[in-house]
């Protein structure tokens, strides 16, 4: 059982093992880098919070249309000269009081102020989301970028092997012909620093796909021990001539789709509501207000309650007969003084404790204000022009946002179309290169050329691919952005 149990841990350890080698030579596509850094992106994360702050701000101004509600409550000692709750006469003792008041007050009318604000915050909450939307498109745009740049890193770095694959051979053909006496020693030698500058040139290249690759991974947010590797796509190259738009129709679509103009376009309807809610201090302010309070004092603990059928008693003698008070005589109209009969209070005394005194003292009122803004330090005018000055300059910016798109459109379409040019010219320049070297080849396998032509014709060779593979890369770049604008996916 004890030899089960450890080849099962061994096991455990190789498929850990095992996985950990994948995740380490684990390849990210596009999609995968873009989901990434959208989850981790900082910029994005404040943009989200900016979006909750102006979903906060909507949801108040909405409540502020209803009534509100405050409640207060006190209790304690008092000393010394104070007046009874429940008397309203002046004692001079230690009373235990409380307290409580409710209150309630709604606007009637403010000069539609509060419509005004809900609105102004609405548009403001849905500029927010549009922010939201465009920091996305600029992290997309940041992932394609430097993704792309990667790409190009390691084709240049792969032709620099190839060319050192390509050197190293002729250096062994150069060597054997030297061998035999064919060529002079001085060929073997010239190819061979040329090889060792190749090496430079590939150790290069290798460090700047390094650099691509560090620089993808900051982006990205990943911790600094992880590593990155991409998937290389297969990217076909299409002509300029395919492009199915105009520069201008590019710009219609992007108008409609374009989070920052829908952005600027939200903050100057909020600005307008913004003018018209200062205006609203203009106006009177009508509102409602309602209330209960009630107290409670340790002065007087018990009461009496009279009778409700016989709240007086008349005083008997101890054989029943009804008792007058001698000395409490009246003298009615006809100047004839008669006894008052003698009567007391007929009840019960009962506890008047704190639940007692509370409904007992309860009051409540209900009112009606009215307030008119007749000088206010010109306070609210002020507000309302700099609310205007907000309203202008959000007009200002949305003319600005426009004009830039249209630059950034412009200047994108007719990128891509000398991008496409310069790659087709390149293309060109690589095949008569190719067949340039092919014949230099020949020629130095056969004797016919130095070493010194063979390794003009393959820098020209090198040189030329560069160019391809940096015309390439700059098209591909340049059309995702063009894609981008017209709500194209982004994917190789």
């Amino acid at each position: 059982m004890k030899t089960q149990y450890t080849l099962l841990f061994i096991l455990l350890l190789i498929v850990g093992f095992a996985k950990g080698q994948n995740a380490e030579s684990y390849q990210w596509t596009l999609q995968e880098c873009v989901d990434y850094a959208l989850e981790n992106s900082l910029d994005v994360q404040r943009n989200v919070l900016n979006l909750q702050d102006r979903e906060i701000n909507y949801d108040q101004a909405k409540w502020s249309r209803y009534p509100n509600l405050n409640g207060s409550t006190s209790y304690g000692p008092n000393w010394g000269r104070s007046i009874n709750p429940n008397t309203n006469l002046f004692v001079n003792q230690r009373i235990n009081s409380a307290r409580a008041n409710l209150n309630s007050s709604v606007t009637l009318f403010n000069g539609l102020n509060i419509r005004n604000t809900i609105k102004q915050t609405e548009y403001a909450f849905e500029a927010s989301k549009q922010d939201l939307e465009t920091s996305k498109n600029n992290v997309i745009l940041n992932v394609i970028n430097f993704y792309t740049n990667v790409l190009f890193t390691r084709e240049l770095y792969e032709n620099a092997l190839s060319q050192v694959e390509s050197t190293k051979e002729q250096v062994e053909l150069t060597r054997k012909q030297v061998e035999a006496g064919a060529l002079p020693r001085a060929n073997l030698l010239d190819l061979q620093a040329q090889m060792a500058t190749n090496e430079v040139n590939a150790i290069n290249q290798e460090n700047s796909l390094i650099l691509a690759k560090i620089q993808l991974k900051q982006l990205l947010q990943l911790p600094p021990e992880s590593q990155i590797d991409i998937v290389v796509p297969e990217i076909e190259v299409g002509a300029a001539n395919d492009l199915p738009n105009t520069a201008i129709e590019v710009y219609e679509i992007a108008l409609a789709s374009m989070p920052e103009i829908k952005s600027a376009d939200y903050n100057i309807k909020s600005a307008e509501r913004g003018v018209q809610a200062s205006k609203g201090s203009l106006y009177p302010t009508v509102s409602l207000n309602a209330g209960l309070s009630t107290n409670y004092s340790d002065l007087v603990t018990e009461r009496f309650i009279p009778d409700a059928e016989n709240p007086l008693l008349p005083v008997t003698d101890g054989i029943g007969n009804q008792l007058y008070e001698p000395t409490d005589l009246r003298t009615v109209s006809g100047g004839e003084a008669i006894e008052s009969a003698v009567f007391i209070p007929n009840g019960e005394v009962v506890d008047f404790g704190f639940s007692e005194q509370f409904d007992e003292n309860l009051s409540q009122f209900v009112t009606i204000s009215l307030s008119v803004p007749v000088f206010n330090g010109f306070s609210a005018k002020a507000n309302v022009q700099r609310a205007e000055i907000t309203k202008r300059r959000a007009e200002i910016t949305y003319k600005d946002t426009r004009y830039q798109l249209w630059q950034t459109i412009e200047q994108a379409y007719n990128d891509v179309k000398a991008a496409s040019k310069s790659y087709e010219a390149s293309l060109k320049a690589v095949e008569a290169r190719e067949e340039a070297f092919r014949v230099t080849e020949k020629q130095k396998a056969a004797g016919a050329i130095n070493a010194t032509d063979y390794e003009i014709a393959e820098n020209n060779l090198y040189q030329a691919k560069t160019d391809l593979t940096r015309a390439k890369y700059d098209y591909i770049f340049k059309l995702k952005i063009l894609d981008f604008y017209q709500g194209k996916p982004l994917e190789f």
